[in-house]
């Protein structure tokens, strides 16, 4: 492990000396890190447990040791060119995004945050990183969930950002964070399907302004590509014959049933619950920026797992076990898509 770690610090140095005018690609993460929360009481939320006299005894030692952890990750994911834009999610504030970027070796790369609070119960809030000389945002805004069957039920917004690849295309990208399955799935599918058509009427009204949009759709849908939130209301296809403009195609899904890995582990099964969907636009190779069925990888590097002793094989490394703290790093596995530019 310390040999591991030892070739992630080379490679930062060497990373920190990295640049060029136009990139060949970008990489674009997702992680879901697994209630990163402060050790300050927030009185207008439920983080009580995250305190150190909490339920979870959450102490400054667990806090930058979670914040280093995720640096880690997000160095290794970039290898020798660190991603571009990161979506998370499972954070409580700014503050706590602010921590990592200015106060792990993640500083060096300068990530620009952009992030609202949001009117979740717990508090937990999407956000976006990005690298200010691969990335320039034109506008963002949180778009909000209000159930019209429940007005004072309340989850994350869905987090849009508009902006220019540093080769001056446009990118309109989606962060989410869907409502859990606390309570079964079917009980809950509602509420889900539900955000679904709130994204799925915005993404339609970009297409409306043009059809040829690249659109990136990420996050932590606690639903599965087959589900019908994203099957049937997001109209994410898992066909790839024919590429239609203004069709969003699930890329998470081609890359579970091709390769049978998943970002999270349920009973012993895993799934991808942390997916990529983008705009077929995106998937012209003739295009100035495009992906492919190729470029979505799930990050599943050996420091992130342990093993799985109530099921076979092995689990992700995660934070905490019911409240016992486990000092891993999150219950998801990070995924990432590699966009390509045509110069």
């Amino acid at each position: 492990m310390k040999k591991y770690f030892l070739i992630i610090a080379l490679v930062f140095v060497f990373c920190s000396a990295f640049s060029q005018d136009i990139a060949d690609s970008y990489k674009i993460m997702f992680y879901n890190v697994e209630n990163l929360f402060d050790t300050f009481d927030d009185t207008l939320i439920n983080d009580e447990e995250f305190l150190p006299e909490g339920d979870r005894f959450w102490s400054n030692h667990k806090y930058y040791t979670k914040l280093n952890q995720i640096y880690k990750v997000v160095v290794a994911v970039g290898g020798w060119n660190p991603p571009a834009i990161i979506g998370l999610c499972e954070i409580e504030n700014r503050k706590v995004i602010e921590d990592l970027v200015n106060n792990t070796p993640l500083v060096k790369f300068e990530y620009q945050i952009i992030h609202k609070e949001s009117p979740d119960w717990r508090g937990i809030d999407v956000g976006l990183l990005y690298r200010k000389e691969l990335f320039t945002p034109l506008s963002y805004e949180a778009i909000p969930i209000n159930f019209p069957d429940n007005p004072e039920s309340k989850t994350r917004d869905i987090l849009y950002v508009k902006g220019i690849t540093n080769n001056s295309d446009t990118l309109n990208i989606f962060i989410n964070h869907w409502p859990s399955r606390w309570g079964g799935q079917l009980e809950s599918e509602n509420r889900r399907i539900f955000v679904a058509s709130v994204l799925k009427a915005k993404v339609d009204s970009v297409f409306k302004l043009n059809p040829q949009s690249n659109i990136i759709i990420t996050g932590d849908f606690n639903d599965y590509p087959d589900n019908k939130s994203i099957s049937n209301v997001l109209n994410a296809s898992q066909e790839y014959d024919q590429i239609t403009d203004n069709q969003l195609y699930n890329l998470s899904s081609h890359l579970y049933k091709t390769k049978n890995i998943g970002t999270y582990k349920y009973q012993g099964d895993w799934d991808v619950l942390d997916q990529f969907i983008v705009s077929g636009n995106l998937l012209d190779k003739e295009n100035k920026v495009f992906t492919s069925l190729d470029d979505i990888y799930i990050y599943n590097a050996d420091f992130l797992l342990e093993p799985d002793d109530g099921f076979f094989g092995y689990k992700p490394n995660r934070t905490f076990i019911g409240y016992k703290y486990n000092g891993g790093y999150s219950d998801h596995l990070p995924t990432y898509l590699i966009l390509n530019f045509n110069k």
